[in-house]
């Protein structure tokens, strides 16, 4: 392991401990909403690191969900990864054998594809494990600290203080949306085509998870259909 770029990596995970500290602290408060003890809060976070997969598998979970919706929510949600483990596999140095890329993919979020795909060399494992050093402890941290939080504070506080997760997801949505008019339409979209199921009354019996994942189908495959990425785009954002 190269301790240079294991240190470039600790000190370039701060900032993503920072972040997912608090949203994973949001999650963590919910979890105790829901009857989930700490220890199962702890364990969902320890082995998931995934902020939408773990509070849409959460509120299916409550709803007393099947494991089917479980599994197809996390399928949609989180295919994801999927491609960027591809793209870092083209990325990783080619000395680093099947156990370091087994490993690096169980840290494979956003934030840490973002800070791997920046650098202008080849990926080393030990770079990733550094940001996940302190990444992935953050984010357990944060949930633990929720959810013992959640079970010692009054019920009114913790109703006030669950408004931080509805404001996680409008400060990953607004913006993108102020920029790209497609993004705000495929929102809004999603927005009226959830609303329609939580009102119609035939639409009212399909359960939560199903509706997440026809949700996201329908309207993501719409959008790509309307508005599909010219390969254009893709080079001038490369």
């Amino acid at each position: 392991m190269k301790t240079k770029d294991y240190r470039n990596g600790l000190r370039d995970g701060i900032a993503v401990a920072l972040g997912y500290f608090a949203v994973s602290f949001a999650f963590g408060m919910e979890t105790a909403t829901k009857g989930l003890s700490i220890l199962q809060a702890v364990l969902i976070s320890l082995t998931n690191v995934t902020s939408a997969g773990q509070f849409s598998g959460l509120g299916i979970i409550a709803a007393g969900g099947t494991y089917i919706e479980i599994a197809l929510t996390q399928l949609v949600i989180n295919l994801r990864y999927c491609l960027m483990s591809f793209s870092l596999a083209q990325k990783l140095d080619r000395s680093a054998s099947n156990w370091h890329r087994y490993l690096i993919a169980y840290s494979v979020t956003d934030e840490i594809f973002a800070l791997d795909a920046s650098l202008s060399t080849s990926l080393t494992p030990a770079y990733h494990y550094g940001i996940t050093s302190v990444a992935v402890p953050g984010w357990v941290l944060g949930t633990l600290v929720g959810a013992i939080s959640g079970t010692l504070l009054p019920a009114f506080v913790i109703s006030a203080l669950g408004v931080a997760i509805y404001g996680m997801f409008l400060a990953i949505i607004i913006p993108p949306a102020r920029q790209n008019r497609t993004i705000l339409l495929v929102v809004l979209s999603a927005m009226g085509l959830s609303f329609l199921f939580s009102i119609l009354p035939l639409l009212k019996k399909v359960s939560s998870g199903f509706v997440i994942i026809i949700t996201t189908i329908v309207i993501a495959g719409i959008a790509a259909w309307l508005k599909p990425i010219s390969d254009e785009s893709h080079k001038g954002e490369a």
